[in-house]
């Protein structure tokens, strides 16, 4: 009976241990990629990569941001999205800004293979340094209401939308440009997914399974590459005002989009998984406790959801 008690001790006493050894490595990875300076790869190392940067979805929220603040580091622009006209402002506001060259490709990346080949001639010839695969949907074009699978309008199509849009886009866009990286022994991919990938979420599905894809599909890419002086990044975010989330004030949960990118561009070529800024890498960590996986699942835990997306709908229809 004593040997059985000491075995039981050294269990647990080698579990205590493991516990504390992931919460102290969680921590320092924490502190060294969002809150010291002084590791960071800076501006000059950002633009050695390439003189031109790519951002998909980049007239709106994070990937405006984004587009932006890499233009301000010093980066020529391609922004790529659906709608000519906001493209065409953008373009011009950021040559006006920050007095660097850009180029616009019009796509709508719910089309699936067929927009893929005008992408890539129009990305010939261009010395491509960073892509930031950031165009994404959700059912309804919001991740703040969600929805079950069979309440989507036209289900079968918005099915089809979402997978193209999420996944298909960053697959194909990483298959376009990555090539010429390997060439070159340099080059920054960062694909955007979404705290939604930490597990699978009633109402956001088809979303958060989309999210997992892009993350998994990045590490992958990422181990496959490293070696060949490619940086792939896979960022993560909680909320940040965007139209995607009804451009929520910005608050102690939610960040501001430029801050965001700037945050999270600084954290490139330091870890391969980022949460993009310190706020949502705490949050993050927080979440498993407050919304554990068991309770979102069950019966009370679907019952609160769906009362909760009533309420939400109902407030903003009136």
């Amino acid at each position: 009976m004593q040997s059985k008690w000491d075995m039981l001790s050294i269990l647990g006493a080698l579990t205590a241990a493991w516990l504390l050894l992931q919460v102290t490595w969680g921590v320092a990875r924490t502190v060294y990629v969002y809150l010291l300076p002084q590791v960071r790869r800076g501006n000059a190392w950002l633009r050695a990569q390439g003189a031109w940067a790519v951002v998909t979805g980049a007239t709106s929220g994070i990937g405006k941001a984004y587009a932006h603040e890499l233009a301000r580091r010093g980066l020529n622009v391609v922004l790529i999205s659906r709608s000519l006209s906001k493209l065409e402002q953008e373009a011009e506001e950021i040559e006006r800004l920050y007095g660097r060259s850009t180029r616009i490709i019009q796509a709508d990346f719910t089309r699936g293979l067929e927009i893929y080949s005008a992408i890539e001639e129009g990305l010939r010839g261009l010395e491509i340094g960073v892509l930031v695969n950031n165009v994404g949907m959700a059912y309804g074009g919001s991740v703040v209401f969600g929805r079950k699978l069979l309440d989507c309008e036209n289900v079968s199509q918005s099915i089809a939308d979402i997978i193209n849009c999420n996944t298909m886009s960053v697959a194909q866009m990483v298959g376009i440009v990555l090539p010429q990286m390997v060439s070159r022994g340099k080059g920054v991919i960062i694909n955007m997914s979404s705290v939604a990938n930490q597990r699978s979420v009633p109402f956001w599905a088809l979303y958060a399974a989309t999210k997992v894809f892009v993350q998994y599909f990045s590490e992958a890419v990422c181990s496959e590459y490293f070696l060949k002086g490619v940086t792939i990044q896979t960022v993560s975010p909680m909320f940040v005002s965007t139209n995607m989330v009804h451009n929520m004030r910005v608050r102690l949960l939610v960040k501001d989009a430029n801050e965001f990118a700037r945050e999270a561009l600084d954290t490139v070529g330091l870890a391969s998984h980022v949460k993009g800024c310190f706020p949502h890498a705490v949050q993050s960590m927080l979440l498993p406790f407050i919304l554990p996986k068991w309770f979102i699942h069950s019966r009370w835990g679907i019952h609160l959801m769906s009362v909760a997306n009533k309420a939400l709908l109902e407030t903003q229809t009136t």
